[in-house]
Order: structure tokens, then C-alpha cells, then sequence
């Protein structure tokens, strides 16, 4: 089986957008010390499919298997009431020696197959076409509105009463619509 995979660094609400890209969304942690869900997002563990803790070698393969078995207890209680038939796992993997990455790419493939006989493979491309229309939606009005030189305008006027408490945001934004709508 062959698919495509996207590699993704970034942080903040951009690792939903891409979790709604793809058709299965694979967080990859490296282990670290100390707890190992501190730094990490509620929201992206939520999203993801799959974890793979890396680096599962040498003096870090002890803290991969502590980060394997933490990521495994925090996806249970996230996942908990779920109506999905599929339980995210949490898997090991070393690239330097290539432990588990056979492992992993079953457990993929697996992943694909059981959400194909359901049809929530299906199901999710359904979704997802939702999403990216809306999202094109948005951008488009957004760049529509901003460049409209009545809003310009008002836009660096009302910016600058929303930043001095001058006026609440709400308010702004209402005014920007309906000077918008109205032109």
C-alpha cells in the first residue's frame, strides 16, 4: 500500500487544520525528561490517530518507553468517550536502528483498512471537503474585505481604538462589516 505523507512543524491551532487535511494524522514526540505531556497541547493529542515516540534508542530508549507509556494513559482518558471505532495508539520507533517502523507502517496500513470497511475513510474525505470549502470561504472574504479601500481605511482607524480600549472588538468588527456590506 502507498500513500503520501506530510511533514508538519509548526504549533498553535495549524496542527488542527492539518489533522483536517489528512486521513490519518501521526503525532511524532521525541522523549524528553521530566513529564512528557507538559509542553504538549491537550488539543493535538486529542486530534491524533497515532504517536510514535522517537529517538527509542541508545540512553533515550528508557525515556521512550516512559513517554510511550504516558501518551498511552493520556490518550484513554481523552479518548474515553469517543464514538470512534478506532483507539489511537502509542508506538516506539528508532530510526537509527529501525525498530518498529515495520510495526508502524502495519498498524497504518491496518488503521486505513478498518476505517475503509467501516466507511469512515469515506466519512472523513466527506468532512473534509466541508472544511477546506469554508476555509476558502473565509480567505476569500477576508481578503476581499481587507482590500477594499473604504475598510483599509476604517480597518487602521479601528485598529488603533481597539489596541487604546478605545472601542471593544465586537464593536469594530461590526462596524467593518456593515461599512463593508454596505459600500
Amino acid at each position: 500500500s502507498s500513500g503520501i505523507n506530510a511533514e508538519y512543524g509548526g504549533a498553535g491551532q495549524s496542527e488542527i487544520a492539518v489533522a483536517n487535511m489528512t486521513d490519518l494524522f501521526t503525532l511524532l514526540i521525541p522523549p524528553g525528561s521530566g513529564d512528557e505531556l507538559q509542553g504538549i497541547k491537550k488539543g493535538i493529542v486529542e486530534v491524533a490517530d497515532m504517536v510514535i515516540v522517537t529517538k527509542a534508542d541508545g540512553n533515550l530508549k528508557t525515556a521512550a518507553r516512559l513517554a510511550k507509556t504516558e501518551y498511552s494513559r493520556a490518550l484513554r482518558l481523552l479518548r474515553s468517550h469517543s464514538d470512534d471505532s478506532w483507539t489511537p495508539f502509542v508506538m516506539t520507533v528508532s530510526s537509527l536502528s529501525g525498530e518498529g517502523l515495520g510495526e508502524v507502517w502495519e498498524e497504518m496500513c491496518e488503521y486505513k483498512q478498518g476505517k475503509v470497511a467501516n466507511g469512515q475513510f469515506l466519512e472523513r474525505r466527506r468532512r473534509q471537503r466541508l472544511t477546506w470549502l469554508w476555509g476558502h470561504v473565509q480567505d476569500y472574504l477576508l481578503d476581499t474585505l481587507t482590500c477594499d479601500p473604504h475598510v483599509k481605511e476604517l480597518m487602521a482607524r479601528l485598529e488603533q481604538n481597539v489596541l487604546s480600549g478605545r472601542v471593544m472588538p465586537g464593536a469594530a468588527a461590526k462596524e467593518i462589516l456593515t461599512t463593508f456590506l454596505n459600500r
